[in-house]
């Protein structure tokens, strides 16, 4: 099985990490252009990208300002089943993020364009905490 990995530093504290993965607000804000759920073991997500891209996630880790994960419960045919998450580690500049994206069959084509579009989504998160900074949905794959 193939994974997708990204480590990074983020200058602020690891609940305000935590959040922006795991909260409808936090999410809307690098990830998805609207959500609904809560970071809770076992919770439901519904992560929406626009139409025909309307998904759904369970919650299988949820330790607030540590470590969060989901398992996408309908998705396309090679994120299905497939997790999504982050560990945590708390650092004197603020956060050490581990992320992963984990569980694909083989590393496609679809896998390698992934890893890319996850490092330009984590840099719109990282840049989101630390200076502010807003990316219409539209074009946060393009900053």
């Amino acid at each position: 099985m193939a994974k997708i990995l990204h480590d990074f530093p983020v200058n602020v504290p690891p609940a305000r990490v935590f959040e922006a993965f795991a909260t409808p607000n936090g999410l809307d804000a690098w990830w998805t252009l609207h959500s609904k759920g809560e970071p809770k073991l076992g919770g439901e997500y519904q992560l929406d990208f626009g139409p025909g891209f309307e998904w759904r996630a369970r919650v299988t880790r949820s330790v607030p300002g540590k470590e969060f994960e989901l398992e996408l419960t309908r998705a396309m045919e090679d994120w299905f089943g497939s997790r999504v998450g982050v560990t945590l580690e708390p650092v004197a500049t603020g956060t050490q993020v581990r992320f992963y994206h984990q569980g694909w069959a083989e590393a496609s084509e679809h896998f390698r364009t992934s890893s890319y579009c996850w490092a330009m989504y984590l840099r719109v998160m990282k840049r989101n905490l630390e200076f502010g900074e807003v990316v219409p949905y539209e074009e946060r794959l393009n900053v």
